[in-house]
């Protein structure tokens, strides 16, 4: 196996070292792309020490040495990556001496295009802890059963809270297979970039359970997370999946093969968000309509704890 780990850098001067460590620990890792996205930070020099001392430590930046955010940087080392296969590593996260276990084995078998795992969480704080706990708390990050490949996209869909997730760090992708998909991560999604393309691969892409029963990584959780100003209420949540499910929404109505039942269901989780981030006088309109032309759409955000806080 010959394994590319995607890093992508933004303000981890603290953190990079650890996760490219992390990550030379495997010789399945053919290489370490480390993607410096402008941080403010001295995360750049780090990464220049990194790529000077460890063969496998593969430095880049984006053309123009802006800053474009995770999903440009993603797709910057999916362009670099010359490995058979495909790995993913946030910058202030890192990989347990069990995250290729499953890939060793299962990817002799032609058909397996991926394999994902479980990731923990690693509070890098007291501080950290206190504010995301609740959030977070100890317990895994995952798809809580094993499920035929055919089953991830209608379960990511349709029944999210209750079939679990799975994340970048735990997944690997056999990189020929990512020919499927005519674009990878949308630039325009600051958050949930993420979530956005994994929808989107397990659609096309027969995506297999490895370890789900014990962490393959771990998730660092710290005050300058992208992902905890938006827990910490800095920003609406709802406006940041309003724009995430207007993606794939978008995608829907575009991908000819995909069922019309899943299209509907896409569209009114997108109106519902939309609904809830109305102002006052278009919300109550907006929810008159939909209640005589398509209920459904109600429904859908009745169930849907952003809906419901953004209501009124």
């Amino acid at each position: 196996m010959k394994i590319s780990v995607i890093v992508p850098v933004y303000n981890a001067e603290k953190y990079v070292s650890q996760a490219v460590e992390s990550a030379l620990q495997f010789e399945e890792v053919f290489e370490i792309i480390l993607i410096e996205d402008k941080s403010p930070d001295n995360a750049l020099k780090i990464c220049q020490e990194l790529a000077q001392k460890h063969e496998k430590v593969k430095l880049f930046q984006h053309p123009d040495q802006e800053n474009h955010g995770a999903g440009a940087s993603r797709n910057l080392g999916l362009e670099k990556a010359t490995g058979d296969f495909i790995a993913f590593l946030d910058a202030d996260d890192y990989y347990l001496p069990n995250r290729f276990d499953a890939e060793k084995e299962m990817f002799k078998n032609p058909e397996v295009e991926g394999i994902y795992g479980a990731i923990g969480v690693q509070y890098y704080s007291e501080k950290a802890k206190e504010q995301y706990y609740n959030q977070y708390e100890d317990r895994l990050t995952t798809v809580y059963k094993k499920h035929h490949p055919k089953d991830v996209f209608p379960g990511q869909i349709h029944m999210r809270g209750t079939f679990g997730q799975f994340t970048l760090d735990a997944l690997t992708i056999r990189k020929t297979s990512l020919q499927k998909m005519k674009d990878f991560f949308k630039t325009n999604l600051k958050l949930h970039q993420d979530s956005e393309f994994l929808f989107r691969l397990s659609y096309y892409l027969d995506l297999y359970p490895g370890i789900l029963d014990q962490a393959v990584a771990m998730r660092g959780v710290h005050e300058n997370n992208r992902i905890t100003k938006v827990n910490s209420g800095k920003i609406n949540p709802a406006t940041t999946r309003v724009l995430l499910w207007n993606e794939l929404n978008n995608w829907a109505k575009n991908e000819e093969t995909l069922p019309e039942n899943v299209k509907t269901h896409i569209n009114r989780m997108h109106r519902s968000f939309e609904i809830a981030l109305a102002p006052k006088i278009k919300k109550w309109g907006m929810i008159g309509k939909y209640l005589i032309t398509d209920y459904p759409s109600i429904r859908s955000g009745l169930f849907n704890i952003n809906f419901r806080k953004n209501l009124f």
